[in-house]
């Protein structure tokens, strides 16, 4: 499913529609350019989930996790070399956890994702709108 977000609020709602359906064990890989708005997505998905406390990217932490509805787990892998380091650091059990996890920079880990990971490509346009296209969730 494609999407086009005019605001930022557009992009947030949209997250929180994706938090209202998400299920416990589910995996989103948020993939966009620095600065598209992975984040945002993420705001509303947390905000669907009950979480009050500020969702920021974890790009120096790699991994915050929420206390909500469910487990929110959610990583930025900009900073990794891949697969190997994400092993070593433990990242490789959060694919399969009890909460829901959204992983920022996943292509990083491509080969380990499981198949029913849902990805959500985000792009930035011009005049700020965003083209989200979603695969794997049904809205």
């Amino acid at each position: 499913m494609k999407y086009h977000c005019c605001k930022v609020e557009d992009t947030e709602a949209l997250g929180f529609r994706i938090g209202k359906i998400a299920t416990r064990g589910m995996l989103i890989s948020l993939r966009g350019s620095l600065g598209a708005g992975k984040t945002v997505l993420a705001k509303g998905i947390a905000r669907a989930l009950g979480i009050t406390e500020a969702i920021v990217s974890p790009t120096f932490t790699l991994m915050q996790e929420y206390d909500g509805t469910m487990p929110l787990y959610h990583m930025d892998l900009y900073r990794i070399s891949g697969c190997e380091e994400f092993e070593m650091m433990g990242g490789e059990e959060m694919l399969y956890s009890n909460g829901l996890t959204l992983i920022e920079w996943s292509e990083k880990i491509d080969e380990m994702l499981p198949r029913s990971t849902v990805f959500i490509d985000v792009a930035i346009n011009p005049d700020q709108s965003r083209d989200i296209d979603i695969r794997g969730l049904n809205l």
